[in-house]
């Protein structure tokens, strides 16, 4: 391991995998989904446009990249231009980005969501979950985190959208590359990565507590 690797982790920029001997069917660095998994659906999630959206929207589209994202992360700030990019590459190639918010601090709301979408001009869907089960579903542990679905909606790759988390020095465009591959018929050469930024703001899941015996 690395010594910039072991700082990561360290400082928690890089899931640690927490309970992965409990999991019977998953990635190797995401919890509950792998490669070629059905990509889960979501629906009547509220978008900066103040109209509701599902993936069902998208069923033209021969590829959807879904980001779940925040405005609060450096991490996820420092992707923005970047994306802004991609989405208008994809225009050309019957392609879609969706980024998806699940925090629920101030700073990434959806009047929050609104202004900046507002200020980096976002030509992409930004969609807002505040019950964070989308988020839940994909195993999304990290702002950003980045899942390439194929034109049957299958996870062709997941993790980071590429090796610089500051976009200086990018050497290995993962999802570029992973949408590339799709486009023309292939399995990404690489599919899976580990994915660097923010911890994901989760509210803790209350337990129901189980009736007394009589």
């Amino acid at each position: 391991m690395t010594v910039s690797i072991f700082l990561m982790i360290a400082t928690g920029l890089v899931p640690v995998l927490e309970g992965r001997g409990n999991c019977t069917v998953a990635g190797e660095f995401n919890p509950t989904r792998n490669i070629g998994d059905d990509a889960p659906a979501w629906s009547d999630l509220i978008g900066v446009d103040d109209q509701m959206h599902a993936l069902s929207d998208l069923q033209d589209k021969s590829v959807v990249v879904v980001v779940f994202t925040c405005n609060s992360c450096p991490y996820a700030v420092d992707l923005e231009d970047r994306l802004v990019e991609l989405s208008q590459q994809l225009q050309a190639n019957n392609a879609a980005i969706v980024a998806i918010n699940v925090n629920q601090v101030e700073e990434d709301g959806l009047p929050a969501m609104k202004s900046k979408a507002e200020s980096k001009q976002f030509k992409f869907a930004y969609l807002f979950d505040p019950t964070q089960k989308i988020a839940r579903q994909f195993g999304a542990g990290y702002t950003p985190e980045c899942f390439v679905l194929d034109g049957q909606r299958k996870i062709a790759y997941m993790g980071s959208f590429d090796d610089s988390p500051n976009g200086r020095n990018i050497q290995k465009t993962y999802v570029h590359d992973a949408i590339e591959a799709v486009l023309a018929g292939r399995q990404p050469t690489v599919t899976e990565t580990v994915p660097i930024g923010c911890r994901i703001r989760y509210e803790r899941e209350r337990r129901t507590r189980r009736p007394k015996a009589e």
